[in-house]
């Protein structure tokens, strides 16, 4: 009994094809190819640095989100004591308005604060280091190693795997 053949990776894959052949539309832009120079390790390092500015932008986002939740929140907490007001009982609507609506979320800050904070002391610095090692290794080129990854995983001439969208121009 023979065991089957190992099932084909992607570079021994048989629905792949190479790059030779493909006309200039099925290749890669330009913009996101690696620039003269630039060897794959260095590709792989620049995404990496990239990546890791994705997970940034999107704790930004999530905090941004924080904002407007603790916003939103704060706003119903005045509605339900008026409620609570209305409903016979405005002394202690009082005490919880004293003490909690308006409140800072941290030491001295509301919630703008704390996201004026973040974008002004982390997230523009490693917006402008990731900027500035892409400008200076890849040619300020964005997204080449998913590019790469892209050019490796698609297959080629097969609809919905083409290298980038139609030319506009026809």
């Amino acid at each position: 009994m023979t065991s089957p053949p190992p099932a084909p990776g992607p570079a021994h894959d048989p629905r792949r094809r190479s790059a030779a052949g493909c006309t200039p539309s099925d290749q890669p832009d330009e913009a996101h190819q690696a620039p003269p120079g630039a060897d794959e390790a260095t590709v792989r390092a620049v995404g990496a640095l990239t990546a890791a500015l994705e997970v940034a932008e999107e704790a930004r986002g999530m905090l941004y989100a924080f904002h407007r939740l603790t916003g939103r929140a704060d706003n119903e907490l005045a509605d339900a004591l008026d409620q609570l007001d209305a409903a016979g009982h405005p002394e202690l609507a009082d005490q919880v308005r004293a003490e909690l609506h308006g409140r800072n979320v941290i030491q001295g800050r509301w919630t703008f604060q704390v996201v004026e904070d973040y974008d002004d002391s982390y997230w523009q610095v490693f917006r402008h280091w990731e900027r500035t090692v892409r400008d200076e290794l890849l040619a300020g080129r964005r997204h080449v190693h998913e590019a790469a990854m892209k050019e490796r995983n698609r297959t080629r001439g097969l609809a919905g795997h083409e290298a980038r969208p139609p030319d506009p121009a026809g």
